[in-house]
Order: structure tokens, then sequence, then C-alpha cells
């Protein structure tokens, strides 16, 4: 006989989940092998979450017993082409122990769900090109890669660098 499967939730961030969000991300951080580049803090993932002019929204999975189990972390984006926002997911995130049981799916659907509801014209996301279960994942619920398509990336000290060409 085999163990019932711990029942979840989804709920919205509220403050006073920082600390609990912040160790999700060290956790990707350290899966994703970039635990080195993770400043992330309570105090800055409360500015960014509730602060005066919040800049990401963010679902936490959470079981019965209130053990988070994982999360999905959004900010708004725009297409130009469609002239209609869209939702950019920066991060999914579920504990090892506890994957295999809908939390990711369920995850990644209320972002899907928050497009249709506020009329969003995409959905996207990107994989670091090694993490083979992430991708599989992904193309199991329909995802596609976008073909012909490099990302690009300013950042720290090329900010400041760039801007002064001005």
């Amino acid at each position: 006989m085999t163990a019932p499967r711990p029942a979840f939730r989804l709920r919205d961030a509220r403050p006073g989940d920082e600390p609990a969000i912040v160790a999700l991300i060290e956790a990707l951080a350290e899966y994703e092998k970039l635990r080195d580049r993770c400043v992330a803090t309570p105090e800055a993932m409360r500015a960014a979450l509730f602060g005066a002019a919040p800049s990401c929204e963010c679902v936490l999975a959470e079981l019965e017993s209130g053990r988070i189990a994982g999360f999905a972390l959004f900010h708004g984006t725009f297409s130009t082409f469609l002239a209609k926002p869209g939702l950019w997911l920066e991060d999914l995130f579920v504990y090892p122990d506890l994957r295999g049981l809908g939390i990711g799916k369920a995850l990644i659907a209320h972002g899907a769900k928050l497009c249709l509801a506020r009329g969003y014209g995409r959905y996207e996301w990107s994989v670091l090109d090694w993490n083979a279960p992430s991708i599989a994942f992904y193309e199991s619920i329909g995802a596609r890669r976008k073909e012909g398509w490099i990302a690009m990336r300013v950042d720290g000290e090329g900010i400041a660098a760039l801007a002064a060409k001005s």
C-alpha cells in the first residue's frame, strides 16, 4: 500500500512569506548551479512583491501541513506585434522531494489562467539548455521552443557602462 499523496493548495504570496520565497530562490539557484550569483534577500523580495510599485507577483504551493512546496514568480511583458501585454514566468521551482505530485503543473497552469483572465497574448519563460527534465516537462504541457531567438543580457556594471554611452 502506498502512502497518500500530500494535498496542496496554491495561494498568492503575502507579507511574511519573504524568507520562504528566498529559500526557494536559493534552492533553485543551487539546482541551476548558479548559487554564487544569488543575492536575493527577504527585504529585497518584500520591496519587489509588496512595495509601493511591485515589480513581480508570486504564487506559492502550500501543503496541508503548512510546508511551502514550490513557487512561481511572474512579471509583465509587452508584445508590440500583438499590441498586448504578456506574462513572463521568471522562476518555477518545486522542492525535489515533492516533485511528481502535480505541483509544477498547477503552478505553471496558474500563470496561464492569469493570462486568460487578463487578456494577455503571451506566456513565456526560459530554461537552461542543459536542463533536460525541465525541457521535457515544458514540452509535455504544450510549450514550444523559440527557434531562431538568442537571449541577450546586460547586467551589473554593464548597465552603467551602456547608459554612459547615450
